[in-house]
C-alpha cells in the first residue's frame, strides 16, 4: 500500500536519506523490492522534517508521484534536518482525497504514517468510532482509513499514553475489529521513532554517529539492516532500538544496543 521511512540522527540533507541511496524511497515509488501488496506507489507522497530549535515539523505533500515533482528534488538537495519522516503512497482508491490523504499526517510535534489497510473500511471501523470524541471525528484530516488510524493514535497520545502504548493499543483494537488489516504504523516527535510491524515488512539500521533509520525496506545493501519480526512494536532513538511483542502486551522489550 505504500513505503515509508523515518530517520533520527546527525543533521543531513533530505536527499541523502530519500534520494541518493541505490534503493531510496524515491526509487521505491516505482520499483520496491520487498512490497507485498501493490507494485507502484504513485498516488501521492509527503515528507516532514524538523528545523533546529523548532519542535513543530514542516511538511511537503503532493497528490502526484514523487519522481515527477521537480520542486521536491530542489528541496531535497538543500533542506537539512536531524529528524525526517517520509512516505510514498499506493492508494486503495486511486485519487481519493488527493494531497490531504498523503502521509505524513501531523499534529503539534508529531508526524505519522500508515503502511497498510484497515480491512473492510469504513464499515469495519464502526465499533471504534465511539472511542473518539466527536470533535476528532469531525476534524479527520482525510476520509481514509489511514486518517482514522491517525485519529485513534493521536487521541491516545493526547490523553497521556507513551508512543509505544498509543501505537500498540490502536493496532490491537483495529486488528480485533478488522482481523485482516495490515497495520504498519510509523510515528516520530523529532527525537524518537516508534513503529509497528503488523502484516507488512519493516526494517531498521542503527550505527553510532550515523543515526537510526526505520523503513518499510532497506534503501541499500548495508549488512547493518535488521528485519523487525511481524507483530512487533519498535522504539528507536539515537541511543538504540527496543523491540517488544504486540501479541503479548506484558512482554518485556528486548534491547538492541547501538554498537
Amino acid at each position: 500500500m505504500c513505503r515509508h521511512l523515518a530517520y533520527v540522527g546527525p543533521e543531513t540533507t533530505l536527499g541523502r536519506i530519500l534520494v541518493e541511496p541505490e534503493h531510496s524511497l524515491l526509487r521505491q515509488s516505482w520499483a520496491p523490492r520487498r512490497q507485498r501488496y501493490g507494485t507502484v506507489n504513485a498516488d501521492g507522497f509527503g515528507v516532514g522534517w524538523y528545523a533546529p530549535d523548532d519542535p513543530v515539523p514542516a511538511r511537503y505533500r503532493r497528490a502526484g508521484p514523487i519522481w515527477a515533482d521537480l520542486s521536491f528534488a530542489d528541496l531535497a538537495r538543500v533542506v537539512r534536518s536531524g529528524a525526517v519522516l517520509a512516505a510514498v503512497r499506493d492508494a486503495t482508491l486511486a485519487g481519493a482525497e488527493a494531497e490531504a490523504a498523503a502521509a505524513p499526517f501531523a499534529s503539534g510535534r508529531w508526524l505519522f504514517s500508515h503502511n497498510g489497510v484497515v480491512a473492510g473500511w469504513p464499515d469495519s471501523a464502526a465499533p471504534l468510532v465511539s472511542a473518539l470524541p466527536p470533535v476528532d471525528l469531525l476534524s479527520l484530516q482525510a476520509r481514509t482509513d489511514s486518517a482514522f488510524v491517525w485519529a485513534l493514535v493521536l487521541h491516545r497520545l493526547r490523553r497521556g499514553d507513551e508512543p509505544d502504548q498509543a501505537l500498540g493499543e490502536s493496532v490491537r483494537r483495529l486488528a480485533e475489529a478488522a482481523p485482516a488489516s495490515r497495520l504498519n504504523l510509523l510515528l516520530t516527535d523529532g527525537a524518537t521513532i516508534t513503529a509497528t510491524a503488523w502484516g507488512d515488512t519493516l526494517w531498521y539500521r542503527t550505527e553510532p554517529g550515523r543515526g537510526t533509520v526505520v523503513a518499510s525496506e532497506p534503501y541499500d545493501d548495508d549488512p547493518l539492516w535488521q528485519e523487525v519480526p511481524d507483530r512487533t512494536v519498535l522504539t528507536a532513538s539515537r541511543a538504540g532500538v527496543l523491540l517488544a511483542s504486540l501479541e503479548d502486551p506484558e512482554s518485556a522489550p528486548s534491547k538492541e544496543p547501538c554498537t
